[in-house]
């Protein structure tokens, strides 16, 4: 098997909106309800919003393919966090967002995530100048909280996160680059 990571390109938008439809219920808490997830990824993981994102020169999206299929993707974000609670948060600047990451089930525990989670933090470090992380994700995902620990992000606060009718609490993780 071979498995290659690289950046996204406009051939891709339809594939990750696929995956992300996917993957993206599956970083959702169970109180979430499903016209709610639904709508999520019909407005912002739509193969239009991937192409708007891959053209964004702020915007970092990374592919990990395996024998040429796309099993796993992420996003980072340059910039500040438009976000007060993010941005009092943290301490580490400048900074870059983890976004997007997100892997096909059938690829959970094999490592997958691993390969890409290095690629992003390489990424970040060399390509971007930043010299911290951050990231949010639900504070019930225990899986993906310990995978971000895991991978040497710390809990540095808290913010909310809006799903359709639900106000969800994501955790802010940071963690140094470089």
């Amino acid at each position: 098997m071979t498995v290659v990571i690289d950046h996204a390109t406009a051939n891709d938008a339809g594939p990750l909106a696929t995956l992300a439809a996917v993957t993206f219920p599956l970083a959702c808490p169970p109180t979430s309800h499903p016209d709610d997830i639904a709508h999520f990824i019909a407005s912002e993981l739509s193969e239009e919003r991937f192409t708007q994102h891959i053209a964004d020169p702020d915007k970092i999206l990374l592919c990990l393919r395996e024998d040429g299929h796309l099993l796993a993707w992420s996003t980072l974000v340059k910039g500040l966090p438009k976000d007060e609670q993010v941005r009092s948060s943290l301490s580490l600047f400048p900074t870059i967002e983890l976004s997007k990451f997100y892997v096909h089930p059938s690829h959970h525990g094999q490592g997958s995530s691993s390969h890409l989670m290095e690629a992003s933090l390489e990424i970040a470090a060399k390509g971007t100048g930043a010299k911290g992380i951050w990231l949010g994700t639900n504070d019930r995902n225990a899986r993906a909280v310990r995978f971000y620990e895991k991978h040497g992000f710390t809990r540095v606060g808290a913010k909310t996160f809006q799903l359709g009718r639900n106000v969800e609490t994501d955790f802010v993780l940071e963690r140094a680059l470089g």
